[in-house]
């Protein structure tokens, strides 16, 4: 069993650590997603003996996470720079993958209650409205070394919105900060501090504390919106998905030197059908396991 919980954690750190499809994505296709959440959960307001649980399971998930997230850390930066349009048709085959199966595995669930696919159109539109409207878009740089008041605040906040995504099947919390303006500066300062260089270290450690307050404030919320409203969450989801399709085509125009966002030129094909096998990797696990 720790050998299946290292290889999730390791999987989620893999999409945490690349815009496209997050974390929580990979979880709901392997089937833990519920599981993941009620134990975050358990361990911010759970029993004792839940804590306890929570903990074994989280240490078993962590360790292949951080392993995950390392490993990305060190090569990431330096290629999502430089083949920027193939990392990006790669993201795009994992998206529109992946939502076929959400649908399956929830037919369900949203034939319950097919009015409430009002709140799909409403994730499209905000993940569209924030890209379209991003204030970064356009090269301006953001250096994590120079910290002042202004930076803080947009750092913690960035943390805090990104560990919200990270845990929603949907939009990855990498593409938030693709749009934020701070995807590649946050690789950045980390791959820099795995070299022992801590320039921007004060700076990453407040955003680890953006993180963490996110994570115990939204995890709740997601639990009970599941439990009470699960029609209207997983169509939310699915909107959230699809409208990160068009944050990843246009996640180009906010790396420190400008690129025209993809268009069928300078998708690949290749990398593109990549992302659908991983995809349907992830599922042949998931039964492996069953």
């Amino acid at each position: 069993m720790y050998i299946i919980q290292f290889i999730r954690g390791f999987c989620m750190a893999l999409a945490d650590s690349v815009p496209g499809v997050s974390g929580g994505t990979v979880a709901f296709l392997l089937g833990f997603y519920d599981q993941f959440i009620g134990a975050i959960d358990d361990l911010v307001s759970g029993k004792l003996e839940q804590k306890k649980k929570a903990v074994v399971f989280l240490i078993k998930l962590g360790i292949g996470w951080v392993t995950g997230m390392v490993l990305a850390m060190l090569v990431l930066s330096s290629v999502f720079e430089s083949h920027i349009y193939a990392v990006s048709s790669m993201f795009i085959g994992f998206i529109l993958f992946a939502i076929p199966i959400v649908i399956k595995e929830e037919k369900d669930t949203l034939s319950e209650k097919k009015g409430a696919v009002f709140f799909a159109f409403a994730g499209i539109a905000v993940v569209c409205a924030i890209t379209y409207f991003n204030p970064v878009a356009g090269g301006e740089s953001v250096d994590l070394g120079r910290l002042n008041p202004k930076l803080a605040v947009y750092v913690f906040a960035a943390g805090v919105i990104a560990v919200s995504a990270m845990v929603l099947p949907g939009i990855s919390g990498s593409t938030l900060l693709l749009i934020m303006g701070l995807y590649l500066p946050v690789v950045t300062a980390i791959k820099d501090i795995l070299h022992l260089d801590f320039s921007a270290f004060p700076t990453v450690v407040l955003f680890g504390f953006g993180i963490l307050a996110g994570a115990c404030g939204v995890v709740k919320l997601i639990r009970r919106a599941l439990e009470r409203y699960r029609p209207q969450t997983v169509y939310l989801i699915l909107g959230l998905m699809i409208g990160s399709v068009y944050a990843v085509i246009e996640g180009p125009k906010t790396l420190d030197d400008p690129q025209p966002a993809l268009s069928m030129e300078t998708f690949q094909i290749v990398f593109f059908l990549i992302g659908c096998l991983v995809i349907f990797a992830m599922q042949g696990m998931k039964k492996f396991k069953e």
